[in-house]
């Protein structure tokens, strides 16, 4: 079942209270809702979750519920925490586990586990797709957030991919650059490995660019795509095989030079 509730209250009263009230709901069915992110109301002149069921609210306070019984069914995936670096912290965000949430909740995504696990304020530097799996920053500061962000968006950071593709791949620092929504995007590929039994290859990938499904939709158009995809190619019951395995870049807050890397085995 889905449902949106949009409320104005006209008298002071219990958040729980009021979306119970006008959504026919449970009290317990909303409070789960509204722990899992699926509850908005505007506090500073910014739209942001409201978590405690028991927020009392003033008279023509705004509060809206998207409700979705699916959505907020799901159980995630638990990512691991590599580094702890103080101003940002380096995940391992599994297959299936969103970098962020919707307006239909948070609960299974890296970026709210990562602030219930650490108990601090995170903020998103980058994305990876909900498909794939692999290496993902959080910051914890917004001085930080926009220092890290700022690597992503331009050509300093160097961004390394493992994917298994069907067919045999030959390829040699193979250079892909067809435009994708009418902006450059360039991919880099190199063979690493053909499997004769399964007629699939294992490949690096290094993007320049950071364009939506770049990756995936590079090599779908060269004929050759990712094992799994459900949206370029085929799915597959062990899902997208497509994993970032290494970040490498100069730090702006340590002055210094890092690379985090993946151990060989957790590509696939």
């Amino acid at each position: 079942m889905r449902q949106t509730i949009d409320l104005t209250v006209e008298s002071s009263r219990l958040a729980v209270d009021a979306l119970a009230e006008a959504s026919g709901l449970p009290k317990q069915r909303v409070k789960d809702a509204m722990a899992k992110g699926a509850c908005w109301w505007t506090q500073k002149g910014k739209q942001v979750r409201l978590r405690k069921a028991k927020r009392e609210l003033k008279p023509g306070t705004r509060i809206q519920l998207f409700y979705d019984d699916q959505v907020l069914a799901r159980q995630p995936e638990e990512p691991e925490l590599l580094e702890n670096k103080g101003r940002y912290t380096v995940w391992f965000k599994p297959h299936g586990l969103l970098s962020q949430g919707s307006q239909w909740g948070d609960h299974c995504s890296l970026l709210r586990l990562a602030e219930t696990e650490l108990n601090k304020p995170c903020f998103l530097v980058h994305r990876l797709d909900g498909d794939a799996a692999g290496i993902m920053l959080i910051a914890h500061d917004g001085k930080a957030a926009a220092a890290l962000s700022q690597l992503f968006s331009g050509r300093t950071m160097t961004k390394i991919y493992r994917a298994r593709v069907t067919g045999n791949l030959v390829a040699d620092d193979l250079r892909i650059d067809t435009p994708l929504d009418g902006k450059a995007s360039v991919s880099r590929v190199t063979t690493l490995s053909y499997d004769a039994d399964s007629d699939t290859t294992e490949l690096e990938v290094r993007i320049e660019t950071g364009r939506k499904h770049q990756i995936r939709r590079h090599l779908s158009g060269i004929d050759h795509p990712i094992v799994g995809d459900r949206l370029y190619g085929t799915a597959d019951s062990a899902g997208l095989q497509l994993t970032a395995v290494e970040l490498a870049f100069h730090c702006p807050l340590t002055r210094k030079d890092v690379v985090f890397r993946l151990p060989e085995l957790s590509a696939f």
